[in-house]
C-alpha cells in the first residue's frame, strides 16, 4: 500500500513538473500527455515540451528547418503533427530518438529531397504523410529505417521519376499513395521489395504507358489505380499481376486493348475503364475472374465487330456498364440490352459470326514489320520503345492505328518520316533526343490525331511542321527548351483541342502566337518563366476553357488578355508573383469562370471590387499561401465546393467581421485562422472572440447561440489527431 502511494505522489509530481514546462504558446493535456501548439508564432520546435509527451501538435507553425535531434527531449512520443509548417528541409537525424512513433503528419509542407537519413529512427513508424509537398527527389535508402510502416502518402509532389529500390526497407508496407504528382518513367525495380503492398495508386500521373516491369514486381497487389493518366493503349499480356482484383483505368486515353492485355493476371474481377476513347474490346481471354467491366462514357461502336465481345460477357456472365455511341439506330442502347443480330456490319450481316480484324486483315493492311521492333496486327500496334535506335524504322502495316517509338536517340524528324500511315492515330515521340522537326516530318499522316513529344530538345518549330496531319487534337511539348511559342506552326491544326507546353522557358505571349488555333480548349503553360502576356495574345482561342499559368513570372492578372476568352472555366495563376488584384482583374472571365487558383502568390491587397461579377457559378477558389489580412465580400459565391484560406494572416478586427459571418455559414472547411491582433493570432476566424465586441454583434444572437456544436467538431481533430483518410 505504501509503494502504490509512493507511485501516485511520483505521478502527480511528475504532472505538475510537466505543467510548470508546458511552453508559453502552447497548451498541455497532461492527463493524456497530449500537447498542442497551434498558434502559428514558433519558429523552432519548443525546446521546454513536457519529456513524457505522447502526442504532439504543432500545425501552422513556421519551423522552415527540422534540424537534427529536434525530438531529442520527447522520447515517448507516438503521434507527431507537423501539418502546413512552412518546413523545406529535413536534417538527417531530424527524427532521431522517436523510436515509439507510429504517426508522422509532414503534409502541406515544401520539401523538396528526401535525403538518406532524414527519417532516421522511426523504427516504429506506421504511418507517414507526405501530401502536398514539392518532393522531387527521393534519395536511396531513404526509406531505409522504417520497417513497420504500412501507409506512406506522397500524393501531390512534384515526382518525375522513381528509380529502382526506392522504396527498399518497407517490409511490411501496404498502401503506397503516389497520385497527383508527374510520373512518367518508373525503373523496373522502383517496387522491389514491397512483400507485403497490397493497393497501389498512380492515377493522375504523365504515365504513358502501364509500368509493366515494375508492376510485375507486386505478387501481393490487389488494387490498382492507375486512371488520368494518358495511356493509349494495353498491349498482350501488358499486366502481370497474379493477386490483382481490382484496376481502375478511368480517364486515361485508351483507344486499343488487346484480348490477352489481362491474361497474366487471372484475379482480376473489377475492370474500370469509363471515360476513354474505346470504340470497343475484344472477348477478354484469361480472364476468367472478371465479373464487373465498366466501359461508360466511351465512343463504343456496337457494329457486328463488338459481337464477340458481347458473346464473351454473356458466356462468361460479366456484368457490364457502356451505352452504345454509334450506329444511329443503336445510340443510347446499353450494351446489356443488345441482342446480336442488331450489331450489323453492312454486308458482313451475310456471315452469322463476322471475324474480328485478327481474322480477317483489311485489304492492303501488310504484316511486315521493322527489324527488332514489334507489330500487333490484332490492334494495329507498332512498337519499337527503347530500342537504341538513331533513325525512325520504316516498313510499318499500312493500318497501324498507334506508333511506339519512345526512348530512341533519332535526333531528328526528317521530312516523309512515315510514308503509307494513312490510318496513323496516335504517335509517341518522347524522349527521343529529337532537336528539329523538319517540315513535312507528318506528311501524309492524315488520321494522326496524339502527337506525343515529351521530353526533347526542341527549342523551334517551322511554320510547316505539322503540314500533313490537318486531324490533330492533342500535341503535347511539355519538357523541351522553347524560349517562345512557336508562331505559325498551328495554322495547319484547325482541329487542335489540347496544346501541352508546360516545363519550358517561354518568356512571354505575343501577338499572333497562337494564330489559327481556334478550336483549342486546353492551354497548360505551367513552369515556365512568362512575364507578358499581350492583350490580344489570346484572342485566337476563344473557345479556351482551360488556362493553366502556374508556376511562371506574371506580376499582374493578364485581365485584358482574358477578354477574348468567353468559354474560360478554369483559370490558374498559382506561384506567381502577383501582390496585388485591383478591381474588375477578372471581370471578362466572371461569366463563365468556375474554378480558380490564385494560391502561394505572395498576394498582400485584393480590391474590394476584385471579384466583381463573379458568383455562384465559381465552385473552387484556391486562396492559400498568400499574405493579405482580408479578402473581399463573397457572399454571392452559393455554389462553393471548394474554398481554401490556409495560411493567410487574416486580421480579426471588426472589419472583418461579414468575412466571419459568412464563413461560419458555410458547410465547408475552409482553413481560415487570425493573423492579427496579438490576441487572436493562430485561432480559427470562425472562433475568434474579438468579434464580440463589434458593433452589430449582439444582431446575430442566433447565430451565436450555435456555435457551441460547431466548435467541438472545430476542435476534435486537433484533440485526436484523426489518421488520413482515403
Amino acid at each position: 500500500m505504501r509503494l502504490s502511494w509512493g507511485l501516485f505522489l511520483l505521478t502527480v509530481a511528475l504532472g505538475e513538473t510537466a505543467a510548470a514546462r508546458c511552453p508559453t504558446p502552447c497548451v498541455c493535456d497532461n492527463l493524456r500527455a497530449h500537447v498542442l501548439c497551434l498558434n502559428g508564432s514558433l519558429t523552432a520546435v519548443p525546446a521546454t515540451i513536457p519529456q513524457l509527451t505522447k502526442k504532439l501538435d504543432l500545425r501552422d507553425n513556421s519551423f522552415v528547418v527540422i534540424p537534427a535531434g529536434a525530438f531529442l527531449s520527447t522520447p515517448y512520443l507516438t503521434h507527431l503533427d507537423l501539418q502546413r509548417c512552412k518546413v523545406d528541409k529535413l536534417e538527417e537525424g531530424a527524427f532521431r530518438g522517436l523510436g515509439r512513433l507510429v504517426y508522422l503528419n509532414l503534409a502541406s509542407n515544401d520539401v523538396a529531397i528526401l535525403y538518406q537519413e532524414s527519417l532516421d529512427g522511426l523504427s516504429s513508424l506506421q504511418q507517414l504523410i507526405l501530401e502536398g509537398n514539392r518532393i522531387e527527389e527521393i534519395q536511396p535508402g531513404a526509406f531505409g529505417h522504417l520497417g513497420s510502416l504500412t501507409v506512406l502518402d506522397l500524393r501531390a509532389n512534384a515526382l518525375v521519376y522513381l528509380p529502382d529500390m526506392v522504396f527498399q526497407g518497407l517490409a511490411v508496407l501496404r498502401w503506397l499513395r503516389l497520385s497527383h504528382n508527374t510520373l512518367h518513367v518508373l525503373g523496373s525495380e522502383a517496387f522491389a521489395a514491397l512483400p507485403m503492398l497490397h493497393r497501389l495508386s498512380l492515377d493522375h500521373n504523365e504515365l504513358q504507358a502501364l509500368p509493366a516491369e515494375a508492376l510485375a514486381r507486386l505478387d501481393g497487389v490487389t488494387r490498382l489505380d492507375m486512371g488520368h493518366n494518358p495511356i493509349t493503349c494495353l498491349a498482350e499480356e501488358a499486366l502481370a499481376m497474379a493477386s490483382l482484383k481490382h484496376l481502375f483505368l478511368d480517364h486515361a486515353a485508351l483507344q486499343d486493348v488487346a484480348a490477352e492485355a489481362f491474361a497474366r493476371s487471372p484475379r482480376l474481377r473489377t475492370l474500370d475503364l469509363h471515360a476513354n476513347q474505346l470504340q470497343g474490346l475484344p472477348a477478354l481471354a484469361g480472364a476468367g475472374a472478371l465479373v464487373r467491366v465498366n466501359l461508360a462514357s466511351n465512343p463504343l461502336l456496337c457494329s457486328c465487330l463488338l459481337r464477340p465481345f458481347h458473346h464473351w460477357l454473356l458466356r462468361e456472365r460479366v456484368q457490364v456498364e457502356g451505352t452504345c455511341a454509334a450506329p444511329t439506330a443503336l445510340r443510347g442502347r446499353t450494351l446489356d440490352s443488345l441482342r446480336s443480330p442488331e450489331m450489323r456490319c453492312g454486308h458482313h450481316e451475310l456471315h452469322p459470326t463476322p471475324a474480328m480484324p485478327s481474322e480477317q486483315p483489311r485489304a492492303g493492311g501488310s504484316r511486315q514489320c521493322p527489324r527488332g521492333c514489334s507489330c500487333s496486327p490484332d490492334f494495329h500496334h507498332g512498337s519499337c520503345e527503347n530500342k537504341g535506335l538513331q533513325e525512325i524504322p520504316q516498313g510499318f502495316p499500312r493500318d497501324t492505328h498507334l506508333l511506339d517509338l519512345r526512348r530512341n536517340a533519332f535526333g531528328m524528324v526528317p521530312p516523309g518520316a512515315f510514308p503509307g500511315l494513312k490510318e496513323l492515330v496516335s504517335l509517341h515521340l518522347q524522349s527521343c533526343s529529337i532537336r528539329a522537326l523538319h517540315p513535312g516530318a507528318l506528311r501524309g499522316l492524315q488520321s494522326l490525331v496524339y502527337l506525343y513529344l515529351t521530353d526533347n530538345r526542341l527549342s523551334t518549330l517551322a511554320a510547316t511542321a505539322f503540314e500533313g496531319a490537318p486531324q490533330l487534337a492533342y500535341l503535347d511539348l511539355d519538357h523541351n527548351t522553347f524560349t517562345h511559342l512557336p508562331t505559325g506552326a498551328f495554322q495547319l491544326l484547325p482541329n487542335l483541342i489540347s496544346l501541352h507546353l508546360q516545363h519550358n522557358t517561354i518568356g512571354e505571349l505575343a501577338e499572333g502566337d497562337l494564330a489559327g488555333a481556334g478550336g483549342l480548349r486546353w492551354l497548360y503553360l505551367a513552369g515556365n518563366a512568362i512575364k507578358h502576356i499581350a492583350p490580344t495574345a489570346l484572342a485566337p482561342t476563344t473557345m479556351l476553357e482551360k488556362l493553366h499559368l502556374e508556376g511562371n513570372q506574371l506580376a499582374e492578372v493578364p485581365t485584358a488578355a482574358l477578354q477574348s476568352l468567353p468559354a474560360l472555366s478554369e483559370l490558374k495563376l498559382s506561384r506567381n508573383p502577383i501582390k496585388r488584384m485591383g478591381d474588375g482583374v477578372l471581370l471578362p472571365v466572371a461569366s463563365s469562370l468556375q474554378h480558380l487558383y490564385l494560391d502561394n502568390m505572395g498576394l498582400q491587397w485584393i480590391s474590394p471590387g476584385a471579384f466583381t461579377g463573379l458568383g455562384p457559378k465559381i465552385r473552387s477558389l484556391y486562396l492559400e499561401g498568400n499574405k493579405m489580412s482580408g479578402i473581399p465580400n463573397m457572399s454571392n459565391f452559393t455554389g462553393l465546393e471548394i474554398l481554401n484560406l490556409r495560411d493567410v494572416p487574416f486580421h480579426c478586427d471588426c472589419q472583418l467581421l461579414p468575412l466571419h459571418r459568412w464563413i461560419d455559414k458555410l458547410n465547408l472547411r475552409v482553413g481560415a485562422t487570425c493573423g492579427s491582433p496579438t490576441e487572436a493570432r493562430g485561432l480559427k476566424v470562425k472562433l475568434s472572440p474579438t468579434f464580440q465586441t463589434c458593433p452589430g454583434w449582439g444582431d446575430k444572437t442566433k447565430a451565436a447561440s450555435k456555435p457551441s456544436k460547431k466548435k467541438r467538431s472545430e476542435k476534435s481533430p486537433a484533440r485526436g489527431f484523426k489518421k488520413s483518410r482515403a
